[in-house]
């Protein structure tokens, strides 16, 4: 299933809810349009100085590969690895000309397509849903997992101490 990175931009000073209609949602994995067409597909996303970027390593590889005196078969080899290469870093480019405009990753978002990615972001962003689901998004990345003190579940609670194996104290023990 496609991963999906929600992005906003950096608002001045307003709440970022106010700006909901600019968020991108990008998708990770491989742009086929972006293989078959990568020049185009960079311009229709406004990648300017990644298209810039193509060009010149296009330009260069062609010229040393003509230097080079390489077969026509090689010479399309080299190129189709290119523009393979441009498939699969698309998505990368994108996000990166994005954090260049100090757009901030708001989210990753997992579904079937961009307005199912959409619709989940936002039933999990709502105000009216804080705290509802069991939904992991409000946990800050950088504090330990929160545990699990659910009432019924075996996976909740610790197994029982038993004796330890190998050069560890026994527990309760001194250390």
């Amino acid at each position: 299933m496609p991963v999906y990175t929600v992005h906003a931009p950096v608002a001045d000073g307003t709440e970022p809810r106010s700006v909901t209609d600019r968020f991108a949602f990008i998708r990770d994995g491989f742009h086929f349009w972006a293989f078959v067409f990568g020049p185009l597909w960079l311009a229709w996303h406004r990648l300017w100085l990644a298209l810039i970027g193509y060009i010149a390593v296009w330009v260069g590889l062609a010229v040393a590969l003509a230097q080079l005196h390489v077969g026509g078969g090689t010479r399309f080899a080299a190129m189709l690895l290119f523009a393979l290469l441009m498939g699969f870093e698309a998505a990368s480019l994108w996000r990166w000309t994005v954090s260049r405009h100090k757009w901030r990753q708001l989210d990753v978002v997992v579904a079937d397509d961009e307005e199912t990615a959409e619709r989940r972001f936002f039933d999990r962003w709502a105000p009216d849903r804080q705290g509802l689901s069991d939904d992991q998004s409000g946990i800050d990345r950088g504090a330990p997992p929160p545990t699990r003190d659910i009432p019924g579940q075996t996976f909740s609670r610790p197994p029982p101490h038993r004796d330890i194996i190998g050069l560890f104290p026994q527990p309760g023990g001194s250390h």
